[in-house]
Parts: C-alpha cells; sequence; structure tokens
C-alpha cells in the first residue's frame, strides 16, 4: 500500500486510537453519535493494507432472544464498509445501497470480526463487500456502495446558532 493511500486512512480530524484494553492500538472515529452509542466498533490496519474491524458483543447489542441485534450486525457492517473504503475515500461519503445475509446467531462476550474488500473505485462511487465472522463461524455477509461527497455548510435553521 502506497504511503498517500496509508496517510489517508490514517488522517481524520474524529480519529480516535484506543490506549487500553483489547483494543488499544486499534481505531474508531467520535464523529458518529449512533456508532459512538452502539458500538465501540473498532478498525485497524493489517501489516498487508488490509483492514480488520471488531468489537466484542455487550448486553447493549442483544435482542430478545439473547442474540446480536441485526440492526446491529447492520449498522456495525456499514462501519466496516466506510473503515474499508478509508484508504481511497478520501473524503466524507454517504452509503448508497447496503445489501446483507443473515447467517448465524453471536452472543455476549463474542468477538465480532468484519472484513472486507473494495470491488471497484470510480470516481463517485465505491463498491465493497466484507464478511462479519466469530472465530471460524461466518455470522452475515454484506455488500454496499459508498458515494463520495463534498461538504456543503448547512443553511438551514438548526444550523444558525442562538
Amino acid at each position: 500500500m502506497d504511503d498517500l493511500t496509508k496517510s489517508a486512512f490514517l488522517n481524520r480530524p474524529d480519529l480516535h486510537i484506543g490506549t487500553e484494553g483489547e483494543f488499544a492500538g486499534w481505531r474508531t472515529w467520535s464523529r458518529d453519535n449512533f456508532e459512538t452509542n452502539n458500538g465501540p466498533f473498532w478498525h485497524r490496519m493489517e501489516d498487508d493494507g488490509s483492514i480488520r474491524c471488531a468489537f466484542r458483543v455487550e448486553n447493549k447489542h442483544l435482542n430478545g432472544v439473547r442474540n446480536v441485534h441485526g440492526g446491529c450486525f447492520m449498522a456495525f457492517a456499514d462501519y466496516c464498509l466506510f473503515a474499508t473504503a478509508a484508504p481511497v475515500l478520501q473524503g466524507p461519503g454517504v452509503t448508497v445501497s447496503f445489501a446483507c445475509e443473515f447467517l448465524d446467531a453471536a452472543r455476549e462476550g463474542e468477538m465480532v470480526e468484519g472484513t472486507g474488500e473494495i470491488t471497484r473505485a470510480g470516481g463517485s462511487l465505491i463498491f465493497l463487500r466484507g464478511t462479519l465472522k466469530s472465530a471460524e463461524r461466518t455470522l452475515f455477509t454484506f455488500s454496499g456502495t459508498i458515494k463520495r461527497v463534498k461538504w456543503k455548510p448547512r443553511t438551514d435553521a438548526a444550523s444558525v446558532a442562538t
């Protein structure tokens, strides 16, 4: 992986690097309130340039039958899309499509890991696919498309300071 691509992965103003516990040295982003409240979700770049994402299943991630809630898997997979795309995204993006398959359940205490790959990166769209696993069990597969967007200042009433 070239230095420019790797630096794009490492340099975000909202990047937080874990300093203790099992996720010491892993990265997360602080700008997304939904992910912050529903995670914590983490990612790191492996020596070969691939991206690995992970979270430890807590009680708050469970549904009524004590398995990881499907919405949690979907939110984490979306996080994986952006972590995987980060080396080439080079700016903000939005998910424009997302497809998934639920294959197995995960329970409290398990480590869920996500890996993915970019299948195509064009001028405005990045196509990806990935897998969530717990140990050797495949839990969930997904694919999605991210659209690169430009930051636009908000002009609505909510953006006006009082």
